[in-house]
């Protein structure tokens, strides 16, 4: 059985309740450890560049006052460029979403989700998977197919292109292992595979790249 590693958190959000829910939320796991939680992505910023702290997630609201939160995508990306960043929104705002995902983001939270989902979804995100719906996934579709580059193979296999696929299709790595009659763990041992022949870091990326350049 393969082994959770520890992961780091910082949590940016303005709105102090669901601040401190989140807080309690990785305090009941053995594997999160929140860095810090921020009210605003001015303040993460700051702690970013004072600790040069490198951590595994970010969860950070899109409404923040001041640099909204997807401004402060490309800002937290330069300073830790290998951090996954999920966006905190209260409902699906597909716009807002979609923009944060082109900017940089692994994926989105929505704030209601239960605390046993919460710590799922961040260990997906590790296990390099990410929160995208359908509908999301067809606007990434629809932007990239505007967009024309050369086509390369990547040694991808039939299955990792397969997989691939359904990535871009929208589906989660639970559904593709339903789809294909693999387990959960051989679905994410392909994609991690598939992020490090595309030379990507997220979901979001890989579907842009796969999109772009016609890769299945």
């Amino acid at each position: 059985m393969e082994k959770r590693r520890h992961l780091s958190v910082i949590i940016v959000e303005d709105n102090m309740f669901f601040r401190k829910t989140l807080l309690n939320v990785l305090e009941q796991s053995q594997h999160l450890h929140c860095l810090g939680a921020y009210e605003s992505c001015e303040a993460a910023i700051r702690s970013l560049k004072r600790n040069d702290w490198q951590p595994d997630i970010m969860l950070m609201d899109i409404g923040l006052p001041g640099m909204s939160g997807i401004e402060g995508i490309p800002h937290m990306k330069k300073l830790a460029p290998d951090t996954r960043i999920v966006m905190l929104t209260i409902h699906e705002d597909h716009d807002n979403i979609f923009q944060a995902i082109c900017a940089g983001a692994s994926g989105y939270l929505v704030k209601d989700t239960p605390p046993d989902e919460i710590m799922e979804l961040i260990a997906q995100i590790d296990r390099g998977g990410a929160p995208m719906n359908a509908h999301i996934a067809k606007k990434v579709l629809d932007l990239f197919q505007k967009m024309v580059t050369p086509t390369e193979s990547y040694n991808l296999t039939q299955r990792e292109k397969e997989i691939l696929k359904l990535v871009v299709d929208g589906h989660s790595n639970r559904t593709i292992a339903e789809m294909i009659f693999l387990s959960p763990h051989t679905v994410d041992t392909h994609i991690r595979h598939i992020y490090n022949k595309l030379e990507v870091h997220s979901r979001s990326s890989a579907v842009a790249k796969a999109i772009r350049e016609n890769l299945f």
